[in-house]
């Protein structure tokens, strides 16, 4: 059975509809990577899963339906969103940030052996547990944003440009300890992302979307060797 499937989703701003019947599937454990132009639709998709717009369609997650489920309810049962701009607590510690990740678990020893783990991941954020999160860098807030997120011990994480604004190096840093959740905890991903290479280098699967509808669908391998695909997005 897959993890998520999504059936003729179509979301909305206002009167402005972004999305225009979109289908898709994830299965348990993997990592599937939404590729597309800006505008087209990807951000609009995770928060639509997450029931953060207006939506049509269906929406199945380990096969029930959850498109008139209200957003808590949808990370109760196992989405984690990370979103663009990392929503980060600002004024809290790195630490505070970390356990309010686990508010909807009660588990607290769990939680407590969690922050362990989360700073075994990202040993940067344990040198600033005690900082402000404001004042981490663009780099460390996001390593933040990911792991406030596997704090609420998810089946599936949604993961909006993580590399966006990332120097190269810290971007191979992160999308390495992405690969090493994936893979050890089975943690599935869905992941938006303008670096296409990076993307399709972590991913098993990918849709490519334009102007709110899947063009392309493939594993990672075959979007890699697509030639539109190479000279749109890959840039050779």
């Amino acid at each position: 059975m897959a993890l998520l499937e999504v059936k003729g989703l179509q979301a909305s701003y206002g009167q402005t509809r972004v999305l225009h019947g979109i289908d898709f599937a994830m299965e348990k454990g993997s990592i599937t990577a939404l590729l597309g132009a800006n505008g087209a639709g990807k951000t609009t998709t995770l928060r639509a899963l997450c029931a953060m717009v207006k939506t049509q369609g269906e929406i199945r997650f380990e096969g029930e339906r959850v498109e008139h489920r209200a957003t808590e309810d949808i990370v109760r049962l196992g989405v984690a969103h990370v979103p663009d701009g990392r929503g980060t607590f600002l004024n809290l510690s790195t630490e505070e940030n970390l356990r309010l990740g686990g508010y909807v678990r009660r588990d607290k020893r769990a939680v407590e052996s969690d922050v362990e783990r989360m700073f075994g991941y990202f040993p940067r954020l344990r040198e600033r547990r005690r900082q402000q999160a404001g004042t981490l860098s663009g780099g460390e807030q996001q390593m933040l944003a990911v792991s406030r997120a596997l704090m609420l011990a998810p089946k599936l994480m949604l993961l909006d440009e993580p590399s966006f604004g990332l120097a190269p190096l810290l971007v191979r840093e992160l999308f390495a300890i992405l690969r090493a959740i994936n893979q050890k905890e089975q943690v599935s991903m869905l992941l938006v992302e303008q670096n296409a290479a990076m993307a399709l280098d972590l991913a098993d699967h990918a849709y490519l979307i334009e102007t709110g509808r899947v063009v392309l669908q493939g594993s990672a391998t075959e979007l890699k060797s697509n030639d539109s695909v190479r000279r749109s997005y890959l840039g050779y």
